[in-house]
């Protein structure tokens, strides 16, 4: 039986339109963690489009809010000056890759209880 998305995931687009690919992305991102650490009860992810007035290209950050039993993973990625972030599946990625390593090392700490 496939396992498919039981937690509630609320993708949010703040300064710029909304992306059914982005949204499309996250959700398989989200998707994989559940299934990584069934604890997971809620997920919030948030990418925001930040204004640079005076250069071109946009920079975006990811943010992915997770909330496992007793604690809340929070993993923000802000743009850096190498431009990696004007690729919005970049920022979604990194924001995820964080948000993992941060649920890897609490696993960890829950297990060593």
């Amino acid at each position: 039986i496939k396992n498919t998305m039981k937690l509630p995931l609320q993708i949010s687009f703040h300064g710029m339109d909304s992306s059914p690919a982005t949204e499309a992305m996250i959700r398989e991102r989200a998707e994989k963690r559940e299934r990584f650490h069934g604890r997971i009860t809620s997920c919030r992810v948030a990418v925001e489009a930040e204004n640079r007035h005076q250069r071109k290209g946009k920079l975006f950050r990811g943010r992915v809010d997770r909330t496992v039993p007793g604690h809340e993973i929070v993993a923000n990625r802000t743009p850096t000056e190498d431009h990696a972030h004007e690729d919005i599946g970049v920022a979604v990625r990194d924001a995820f890759d964080a948000a993992r390593r941060q649920l890897e090392d609490h696993l960890r700490l829950d297990d060593a209880r």
